[in-house]
């Protein structure tokens, strides 16, 4: 057996940190009696177990001569096994170090990964002696060294963003374009063509689903499924090896950065979304893999009347527990890791709700906005927050502080409405399509605090949206019970991909209205990846576990002209400034033709009245957009002014004739856009003159 001199290390850096000769090694386990630390060979054999006898402000460390970057290593804790007092420990359990750079190997599913007897009567209060070692992964030392060459973030203004929600795996994995050794990872996402994609469609950023290491649930395995969304992460500092086509002994780590350098050399930025509001340790019930074996009475929110249970707001089994400072710091230990050393250039936070409580409520002014408000590296890259957990007055959509964009459930659901024709619904989308003044303006935010969204990773795509009445969940074993209980009612006809060519029709030209809508509306736009091209997922609207040909972008199959209509509606937006704006409109400004900044009509042609807005009579609308904003310079180097826009919305079931407003200037307009197929009798239309509007379409002039 190798031996390695051993010396003190230091506490800090926390994690391990290979410096050139050897690795200092740190774990805080603030209730701990002891700490030993475990090396392991390429076969899994542990081959040397070392004790931390250092011990520092309630950090354990020590630092090994010789141990060098591909060395796996893990945990094991010696404490008492208290559960009923919230202690946890079990020397038995091999676990992940909360600070791992890099974690190999797949967990196994097996009796020894609990920290109790499995099947023994009052379980969990049980002490399981069974070696979980041979089960699971293993961190990894890893080498920091990497050659960024010339990469800067590139810091693009909110309000010229456009996010392109996407899965590591399922957007290049049967891309007939991409070598298949690369497809589904991170090289895929950096393959020539995955950029030259990107790049046409026009967006700026692309929002990762969860691609920090994460655990595959045991039921979903037993049913033949895994989890393929990630939202159950592990190790939080580690990109998940699942997506390395390179290799899983700290080459992910190598691999991810290129990935970053790529994108960011075509001028597309990088959001992780990210899950620090529970782990895959779940409750009482769960394994003991990482924290919960270290020090649960600090990670997690137990109960207070029972420390053996779990205070759960997330509906995953446990809570992190943000009140306390050391977790506090693990999560801005974590954020800043991903900013400075991976250069990642903003978080979307899922379940952000949780992270801002205080005891039960949720606090806007917790400890949690206040430290990342107050860093200098994470305050200064993109913050997205879900607005929503799942425990009391967890809603909180509009409510989050400045600096904070929100994802706005309140935009997706009226503007489903809006577009199956409901009643009563222009007053809404009048706030909506503005960025939303009635949530945000109030407390000195901007239309870019508002992330609006048609679907989302969770519920129908596009195409599904407006083809399945139902949802369609069988796949998942759950008797089809899991997942949102929609019904939509879109009128399009028979459900699924088996319709007439009317019913097609009509299908694309409601995509296409969501599409216009979402791309046309003040705020940031998040597309999910695939809803450009019309990817289905046969009816699912809750694929967490269909890793398969049911989540994964067809590209075989896509819908080319919807491509180039969504790329064109991208380039229209980042052209015209008045269509994406930094500030709010607030329809007072008039310039010296007298118009304002906005105005809304009538299909008469006459302005919309108070009254106007709650009819039944009239479901046609007028938007004029002033272009206000500075496109840019002519060869002299004079300022060009934004064009005007007006643009019509019929969600209604019956074609409009609609009379263009005669007090606009200047008075010739013409077609850049539309969702209806329907040949107009011209391209440009004079004010004072009627325009047929198809039934359930979107039309867009611009001035000439």
């Amino acid at each position: 057996m190798q031996t390695y001199i051993q010396l003190p290390g230091r506490p800090y850096p926390l994690g391990a940190t290979w410096d050139g000769t050897g690795t200092n090694f740190s774990v805080f386990a603030k209730n701990a009696q002891g700490v030993n630390l475990c090396l392991f060979d390429d076969f899994g054999n542990e081959v040397y177990v070392v004790e931390l006898l250092e011990r520092e402000h309630d950090i354990f460390h020590t630092y090994l001569e010789g141990i060098n970057p591909g060395q796996k290593y893990g945990y094991r804790v010696n404490g008492p096994y208290e559960p009923e007092n919230g202690a946890r420990f079990n020397p038995n359990k091999l676990l992940i170090d909360p600070y791992a750079k890099a974690i190999s190997g797949a967990l196994i599913w097996n009796e020894a990964v609990f920290g109790y007897s499995l099947n023994a009567e009052e379980e969990d209060l049980t002490f399981s002696e069974a070696d979980s070692a041979p089960f699971m992964p293993k961190s990894v030392v890893i080498d920091t060294a990497f050659n960024w060459e010339k990469d800067k973030f590139l810091d693009i203004p909110y309000h010229e963003t456009v996010i392109y929600e996407l899965h590591v795996k399922g957007f290049s994995k049967l891309n007939p374009l991409i070598p298949e050794p690369l497809r589904g990872t991170y090289a895929g996402i950096a393959h020539p063509a995955s950029l030259a994609y990107l790049k046409a469609l026009g967006i700026t950023a692309v929002e990762l689903m969860p691609i920090h290491q994460f655990i595959s649930d045991g039921h979903l395995i037993d049913r033949g499924l895994d989890n393929y969304w990630g939202y159950n992460t592990i190790g939080f500092f580690a990109p998940d090896a699942r997506y390395s086509a390179s290799g899983t002994n700290g080459e992910q780590v190598n691999e991810f950065k290129e990935m970053v350098k790529a994108l960011h050399g075509h001028g597309i930025e990088v959001i992780l979304d990210v899950v620090y509001n529970h782990t895959a340790e779940g409750n009482q019930k769960g394994p003991t893999l990482s924290f919960k074996g270290i020090d649960n009475q600090t990670y997690y929110r137990l109960e207070d009347s029972n420390m053996r249970y779990y205070t759960d707001y997330t509906g995953t089994g446990n809570s992190l527990n943000t009140r306390m400072p050391n977790v506090l710091r693990f999560i801005m230990d974590s954020l800043r890791y991903w900013v400075e050393e991976m250069h990642v250039d903003g978080f979307r936070f899922d379940l952000a709700s949780t992270l801002a409580r205080g005891l039960h409520d949720v606090d806007r002014l917790s400890a949690f906005f206040d430290i990342i408000h107050q860093d200098p590296s994470i305050s200064q890259v993109k913050l997205i927050a879900e607005p929503w957990d799942l425990g009391e007055g967890g809603y909180q959509v509009g409510k989050f502080p400045p600096g904070w964009a929100e994802w706005n459930g309140k935009y997706r659901d009226l503007m489903r409405r809006f577009w199956k024709g409901e009643k009563h619904t222009l007053g809404e989308f009048a706030q909506r399509f503005l960025g939303s003044p009635d949530l945000y303006m109030k407390d000195y935010r901007r239309p870019t605090a508002s992330i609006n969204f048609i679907t989302a990773h969770d519920g129908f795509t596009l195409h599904d949206l407006v083809s399945y009445n139902e949802r369609h969940n069988l796949a998942n074993g759950e008797d089809n019970n899991d997942g949102e209980s929609e019904n939509h009612s879109w009128n399009c006809g028979v459900e699924g991909e088996t319709a007439d060519e009317g019913i097609k029709s009509l299908r694309l030209k409601q995509k296409k209205n969501l599409l216009m809508t979402l791309l046309l509306s003040q705020g940031i736009p998040m597309l999910v990846a695939g809803d450009e091209l019309g990817k289905t997922q046969q009816g699912n609207n809750n694929a967490y576990c269909q890793d398969n040909e049911i989540s994964w972008i067809n590209w075989e199959t896509a819908d080319k002209s919807l491509i180039e209509f969504t790329a064109g509606l991208i380039a229209l937006r980042k052209n015209h400034p008045s269509l994406s704006r930094k500030e709010w409109i607030v329809g007072d400004k008039i310039d010296e033709d007298g118009l304002l900044d906005i105005g809304w009509f009538k299909s008469d042609g006459e302005e919309m009245t108070p009254e106007d807005w709650t009819s039944d009579d009239d479901s046609c609308l007028g938007i004029f957009l002033h272009g206000a904003g500075i496109q840019g310079k002519t060869a002299e180097g004079a300022d060009i002014m934004d064009s005007h826009f007006f643009i019509i919305v019929n969600p209604g079931h019956q074609r409009f004739s609609f009379k263009l407003p005669n007090n606009l200037y200047p008075a010739k307009w013409v077609i850049i856009m539309q969702s209806s197929t329907a040949v107009p009798a011209s391209n440009i239309v004079l004010a004072g003159e009627e325009f047929m509007v198809e039934e359930r379409s979107a039309v867009v002039f611009r001035a000439d």
